[in-house]
């Protein structure tokens, strides 16, 4: 039996607000097979930020397991995790967060070279992932350059740059109008199908989380 790329196990989270606890995540489990696309669907405030957070290895102060491609993260330093994320995990956000100063074929080569790629290999792959996504006449424009619809699809390309197990995106399309966020989407759950990737992709919008392999939902802090 193949094993899971992400497996969580009770997972928990809370803060503390003017002598009051708050509990964000309240025992979570949850699973995403090799090349699975699972939505995660709550409304805001629901948790499902701090739950890709916990995935990602972006924060601490979580209780209970979380195994990625087959990593147990609590055993993991902080050079482990940054491996992992570097290694396993592609981030895609409601807000591109695009290097300005930087093209968008070069925001697709920086992290393979931070990897360890070589240029003529990243430039080759960021050609490659942006031309499926339709931007081959778009490689030298810089963000500002761009529309939306075009930077988020370069932060798409970017997230599935150095092949990862798993990608997590946090309402991609929130920020684009509803045609826009309708073609984007199509083109990246095709392009993670394409690549075998798996992916988590936290939504409010049921419409679109349909259109996902699996739909978990997220209320209170539990998976219903």
């Amino acid at each position: 039996m193949t094993e899971p790329v992400l497996s969580v196990t009770g997972l928990t989270r809370s803060f503390v607000q003017g002598g009051v606890t708050i509990e964000v995540l309240r025992g979570v489990d949850l699973s995403v097979g090799p090349g699975e696309i699972v939505a995660l669907l709550g409304a805001s405030g629901s948790g499902k930020s701090t739950l890709l957070q916990a995935v990602g290895l972006l924060e601490g102060g979580f209780g209970g397991s979380i195994r990625i491609a087959g990593e147990e993260a609590a055993k993991l330093g902080g050079d482990g995790r940054t491996r992992v994320r570097r290694d396993a995990l592609g981030f895609v956000y409601q807000f591109h967060h695009l290097l300005p100063d930087f093209s968008a074929s070069e925001n697709v080569v920086l992290p393979q070279m931070i990897r360890g790629g070589t240029r003529a290999e990243a430039d080759a792959r960021a050609g490659s992932l942006l031309t499926a996504l339709g931007l081959g006449h778009r490689l030298t424009h810089k963000p500002s350059q761009l529309s939306g619809g075009e930077q988020q699809r370069v932060a798409v390309a970017r997230a599935l740059a150095n092949r990862p197990a798993l990608v997590l995106a946090d309402e991609p399309t929130g920020n684009l109008d509803e045609a826009t966020a309708d073609v984007v989407l199509a083109e990246f759950l095709r392009l993670v199908r394409g690549e075998g990737s798996a992916a988590l992709v936290a939504t409010h919008n049921e419409r679109m989380a349909l259109k996902m392999d699996r739909v978990v939902r997220l209320h209170e802090g539990r998976l219903a």
